[in-house]
């Protein structure tokens, strides 16, 4: 195998793919988003080990998305702060392996895990009347498939069908997009479609399905008093943004990779390149602040723990998850045959 093309400190090559300033400036984002990350995604842990009333099974994806996402700033974030700060991948060819690998299986856990998230979020709220339900049992299954799954599909490189190597400007390692190998090609498309294409369609299906048994709730005005309606504005502005964060921070990584694999002619330059990589490791920060802290419940918790026992909402009523309520309202509720949801 050939030997990973690495820059020493006074080389130009890696002058010639951005300056010293620009270097410096990508260490400083990535070290914000590696920070942010790992202080985010610990309190996440921390706060829902120390309160059992957050240990309910749609929490299981919760907790272990942050452990994903601490998992890719601790082995990615930090490393490709150092990097940058130095201007080239000072780690070596085995660094560069463990990087990428380490990077590739806690992201795709994360996009699974993301998956399984959308999946639960569903269940409960477009079967609230029992005919589906979600336990602990289905909660830890989703959470062990996530990890399963990655390391499945991230384990090939290490044993030479498909290869890690340094992308963008050459600060980080992932799985080579570039080779026209017809073993590495392979690999990818298979990479690709899935654990990237089954994710995004799950999640694409599960949030449509979701979307859509809201406006049918809206329809039916379940609650007199427009409380259902509140619900439903509440769960489709999370959705939104959920949605919305994973577009911005996987899409454009995915889009790239697609177009490299279908076009080997097509030439991206190193600086855009590494663009996609950045929002992709910044989902990291976006993550906890989206799936959890929009969460009443475990913000009520939260808070106090990070301002020692002060909570400036201590007032305020505190509630269960939005999509919970709403799977509440409707199971209090008799809806006629006609008017039935699952029709």
């Amino acid at each position: 195998m050939e030997r990973l093309p690495l820059h020493d400190g006074n080389s130009s090559a890696s002058a010639e793919l951005l300056s010293r300033a620009g270097y410096t400036v990508l260490a400083v984002i990535m070290g914000t988003f590696s920070v942010a990350g790992i202080l985010l995604n610990v309190l996440v842990i921390v706060v829902t080990v120390r309160h059992r009333q957050l240990r309910q099974p749609l929490s299981y994806a919760l907790v272990n998305l942050a452990v994903c996402d601490l998992g890719c700033a601790v082995c990615g974030g930090l490393p490709t702060t150092v990097t940058s700060a130095v201007g080239y991948f000072s780690l070596g060819r085995a660094g560069c392996v463990l990087e990428g690998f380490a990077v590739a299986f806690f992201g795709i856990a994360s996009l699974c895990t993301i998956g399984v998230i959308s999946v639960e979020r569903c269940v409960v709220v477009c079967y609230p009347m029992g005919a589906v339900l979600f336990q602990t049992r289905h909660a830890v299954a989703g959470v062990v498939l996530s990890w399963v799954w990655s390391f499945v599909w991230n384990t090939p490189p290490l044993f030479g069908w498909g290869r890690y190597d340094l992308e963008g400007v050459k600060t980080s390692c992932a799985p080579n997009w570039y080779s026209r190998d017809v073993g590495n090609m392979s690999y990818i498309i298979m990479y690709f479609c899935l654990c990237f294409a089954v994710p995004f369609s799950i999640i694409m299906v599960s949030y449509s399905r979701l979307l859509w048994t809201l406006r049918q709730v809206t329809k039916l005005q379940i609650s007199e008093t427009g409380s259902t309606h509140r619900v439903q504005v509440q769960v489709a502005r999370m959705i939104l943004v959920m949605v919305l964060a994973f577009l911005v921070t996987w899409l454009p990584y995915a889009v790239m990779a697609l177009a490299v694999i279908m076009d080997s002619s097509l030439y991206i330059d190193p600086v855009v390149a590494t663009i996609p990589v950045y929002l992709a490791k910044s989902s990291t920060v976006y993550n906890p602040i989206i799936y959890i802290f929009m969460n009443r419940q475990f913000r009520g918790y939260a808070v106090p723990t990070v301002l020692c026992g002060w909570n400036p909402w201590a007032s305020r009523p505190q509630t269960p998850e939005d999509d919970t309520t709403l799977a509440s309202t409707m199971k209090s509720q008799r809806v006629s045959p006609k008017g039935s949801l699952n029709e």
